[in-house]
């Protein structure tokens, strides 16, 4: 077990669970909890240079829109909808400007963003789904390193849709992102919320957990010590509810219940009807502002 916290340097740590990567490899890693801050960190991390196998499968769904099945179809035909609705969402209340999304994948959400009439960028560690994204959406999209190269205070918008808990070095790429945002710019961050209810269901199955890629385990507390070191004011948290029936159709899949479609729907609904007086949705969508400081 790692003898200190990665996000507040704290070396009151426990090991809290022990969970498999049921998506890939069948290893097995610990989730650490932070008793200092509440963050919980998988253990051990795999490091950049080795990071990338784990990500080596066609049923990836982020980089391959082509994949065939019913996981696959049904992520596809949600993530239609939901782009709509979350461009509605982050774009609120903001005139049309530049945006950037960190982890764009294949570019749907760019794609959308830009036929608003949004300028638009995308980074992303993929290479396969950079290609993709000049060739379906013609939008030049660069690897995530390419952020040290972009201009202070050039966005109005950035956004990353369950992309923080990939990154090893946290405080380095938000200070990058602080560096480029404008002032009374905005930050969107996407995450799972391992308080919610199908993640307490769903234990060491829950999909959310998705080691070793999802290095970093956040909820509203946790995700608040990370972020609170950094010049952004906390505007609003929006829940994902869709996020809910999909997470849960994955950890059916890994708990091998039967009726999986059956169940994953009830529990998704489940999660959303108890998160309604809890606040603590499968997945929850974080915005800051930049301060003008």
């Amino acid at each position: 077990m790692s003898n200190i916290c990665p996000v507040c340097k704290s070396t009151q740590l426990k090991t809290e669970i022990k969970v498999k990567d049921y998506f890939l490899t069948a290893e097995e890693f610990e989730l650490v909890l932070c008793e200092s801050c509440g963050v919980l960190f998988t253990w051990p991390q795999p490091t950049l240079e080795k990071i990338g196998r784990y990500y080596d499968s066609q049923e990836y769904f982020s980089h391959g829109g082509k994949t065939k099945g019913i996981v696959p179809a049904m992520y596809n035909g949600i993530k239609k909808i939901n782009i709509q609705t979350k461009f509605k969402q982050v774009t609120k209340d903001l005139e049309k400007g530049s945006l950037l999304d960190i982890g764009c994948g294949i570019g749907d959400f760019l794609a959308f963003a830009k036929s608003c009439g949004w300028n638009v960028r995308g980074l992303e560690p993929n290479e396969q789904a950079r290609e993709v994204v000049a060739e379906k959406h013609e939008i030049f999209a660069e690897d995530v390193s390419a952020i040290n190269k972009l201009s202070d205070n050039s966005f109005n918008l950035i956004t990353m849709f369950h992309v923080l808990e990939h990154v090893h070095d946290l405080d380095a790429l938000l200070i990058e992102i602080i560096r480029i945002l404008k002032p009374g710019g905005r930050l969107v961050v996407a995450l799972p919320n391992n308080l919610s209810w199908d993640a307490k269901q769903y234990k060491m199955y829950w999909a959310g957990y998705d080691v070793p890629r999802h290095l970093y385990h956040f909820n509203p507390e946790s995700f608040a010590a990370l972020i609170n070191k950094f010049p952004l004011q906390k505007d609003k948290i929006v829940p994902m509810k869709w996020d809910a029936y999909y997470v849960s159709l994955l950890s059916e899949k890994y708990s091998k219940h039967n009726l999986p479609l059956l169940r994953a729907g009830i529990n998704g609904f489940i999660s959303n009807l108890k998160a309604r007086r809890t606040g603590n949705y499968s997945s929850l969508m974080y915005f800051y502002n930049k301060t003008n400081k």
